[in-house]
């Protein structure tokens, strides 16, 4: 198996998108997963290099990436070092840069075109990244399969379920904190992001996007999930019968931590990857 990691490819807005690949080097092209990480990850949370190697053994191309806009860099892809480009994301930049790394893959200059099946792209979104990687399906014919691990059904992390009088002081002000509850840092959120929500909702509309689909879908959710509750699968079931549901005992990260020091994964994380191995691998 070969992988490379740090690959810098242009984003939106002059910033890069950091990305990395995982294949078996015996020059077979293969199938391609590219994976989104949700609102307030990155591509190695938990280690997620050893989820990309299961995808490589099981014969398929791995990519996934940083958004440009996520707050990490490039030099610090791990770390939300660049906290003016976390207040300044948004869904319409995440679904620009994940049409970036597609281009990329099916670009015939890619240094890796020899491992890559370009005519079989298939999405997988955790969290906010299943909700970009939904809504990118819809637009993008060159999509050919998606999977959702606890994923969101409405565009409007986090201000959905804030009170009237918050939101007004975020237009006032400009900008609400939370706190990361890891890092323990003041993450800031502009406004813009729900500005750009308001200018864009049409695009930004997950039901509608997952009603027209006609590729096969798989659905991943933990029944103990608190931060997208799992309330949220049943309904992106609804609107797309034909998707198929996996639910787990588990909650939003299937079990994973970060950082993640074991070799092995969690047995829910574990069951959630067959899962999608096995889905891929039906016809």
């Amino acid at each position: 198996m070969q992988f490379t990691k740090n690959i810098l490819i242009p984003g939106t807005h002059d910033r890069p998108i950091a990305l990395d690949i995982f294949f078996k080097d015996d020059h077979q092209q293969r199938p391609v997963v590219i994976y989104a990480h949700g609102f307030n990850g990155f591509k190695d949370w938990a280690n997620f290099d050893l989820i990309a190697t299961k995808f490589a053994v099981a014969e398929y191309v791995l990519v996934k990436f940083n958004f440009s806009h996520n707050g990490t860099t490039p030099k610090q892809p791990e770390d939300f070092a660049d906290l003016e480009a976390f207040g300044n994301n948004n869904y319409t930049k995440g679904l620009d840069d994940l049409g970036r790394v597609i281009d990329w893959v099916c670009d015939r200059l890619n240094p890796y075109c020899q491992a890559i099946n370009s005519d079989e792209i298939i999405l997988i979104g955790h969290s906010m990244g299943g909700g970009i990687c939904t809504i990118k399906a819809a637009e993008d014919r060159r999509v050919k399969r998606l999977i959702t691990w606890a994923g969101i059904s409405e565009c409007t992390t986090p201000w959905g379920d804030w009170p009237a009088d918050k939101m007004e002081e975020w237009k006032k002000s400009g900008v609400q904190y939370y706190t990361n509850s890891r890092t323990k840092q003041q993450m800031p959120l502009y406004y813009q992001l729900y500005e750009d929500y308001l200018q864009n909702k049409e695009r930004l509309n997950i039901k509608k996007a997952i009603q027209s689909l006609p590729i096969p879908i798989l659905i991943c959710h933990g029944t103990k999930d608190t931060a997208v509750p799992v309330q949220k699968a049943y309904d992106l079931k609804q609107w797309q019968p034909s998707a198929k549901l996996f639910t787990v005992e588990s909650d939003h990260v299937f079990g994973r931590k970060h950082p993640w020091m074991e070799k092995d994964l969690p047995a829910a994380m574990e069951a959630v990857v067959e899962e999608s191995l096995q889905f891929l691998k039906s016809k």
